[in-house]
């Protein structure tokens, strides 16, 4: 069992096929059958099963995966050890799409220019699925929201607080002022899907007060949530930040949370798994926030995630 084989066991997992997986790793799909076929011999026994046209890992091929994921982060991990602690190689960064919008774009520019040794893959998802991604090494960092429950296991991660974001309630034009969620004239919250962590935090202050929305719209975008707001299809919650951007922000009126909208963005890593690339990378983050006036303060032990939680 070498390197290769798990690299293409993974691969044929996450591309759901021996013809996508090969297209991914520039290989005939003979060579990926035959590799799989190997690795099964090895081991002594199946790790899928076909259905139709598809491929199904089997109760073995479960149990591998994990270790093959660990084995293949370690080694990735290794590689960027041997470079003399200069950024190399490739560094897959999760974010939340607030942040990919409104914090990454010029600071990733530079890093690119800094650091062209560095393969940056970029993928946006909600912090609860950022967690479970990097838990399961599909990445290797992400930029979260801190989430409602608390900070993330700190046995399994490491993290640094980066930017602190001012999350505030959008209604349309002429909507009377927001003190609390009786305040709302319209019963719909327009939202990301269940694992924001932004849409975690509104739903339990609605809670808190004994209301609950009639109704969650679940989008995909900042840019189609403001635009729902500006047409009367609901209210939402945003990163001051992003609504910056949007052109379309005049359209909509912007309430404070206070308290409760002020949220901390943090750059979250497998403990253990720290690179020369992650660690640029970080610096670049820190640099860029304290530049912006936008930086998060630090952690101070258990005190600080106390304090989190209870906001």
């Amino acid at each position: 069992m070498d390197l290769a084989e798990l690299a293409i066991f993974r691969a044929v997992v996450r591309e759901n096929g021996v013809t996508r997986a090969a297209a991914k790793l520039n290989r005939v799909q003979s060579n990926v059958t035959t590799r799989i076929k190997q690795l099964e011999d090895q081991l002594g026994t199946p790790l899928f099963t076909r259905e139709g046209r598809r491929l199904i890992l089997t109760p073995a091929g479960e149990t591998l995966l994990p270790y093959a994921e660990r084995l293949l982060a370690l080694a990735d991990e290794a590689r960027h050890a041997l470079k003399a602690g200069r950024p190399a190689g490739r560094l897959r960064l999760g974010t939340m799409e607030s942040a990919a919008a409104s914090r990454l774009p010029g600071l990733l520019a530079h890093y690119h220019q800094a650091w062209p040794e560095v393969t940056l893959e970029l993928e946006t998802g909600t912090t609860g699925t950022l967690i479970e991604r990097l838990r399961e090494y599909e990445i290797d960092a992400a930029l979260i929201a801190t989430p409602l429950a608390g900070l993330p296991d700190p046995d399994v991660f490491d993290l640094v607080p980066v930017y602190r974001e001012e999350l505030v309630m959008l209604t349309p034009r002429g909507h009377r002022p927001i003190r609390q969620p009786g305040d709302i004239a319209l019963s719909t919250l327009v939202a990301f899907e269940r694992g924001c962590a932004y849409r975690a935090y509104v739903e339990r202050w609605y809670l808190e007060h004994g209301i609950r929305p009639s109704r969650v719209l679940e989008l995909g975008s900042y840019h189609a949530i403001v635009a729902c707001v500006a047409a009367g299809a609901g209210v939402a919650v945003a990163p001051r930040s992003v609504l910056e951007l949007q052109r379309s922000a005049d359209e909509v009126t912007m309430h404070s949370l206070g308290k409760l909208g002020q949220i901390d963005t943090l750059l979250a890593w497998r403990r253990g798994h720290f690179s020369p690339a992650l660690g640029a990378l970080k610096e670049a983050l820190l640099e860029h926030a304290q530049r912006t006036g936008s930086a998060a303060l630090p952690l101070a032990g258990e005190a600080a995630a106390t304090s989190l939680h209870a906001i």
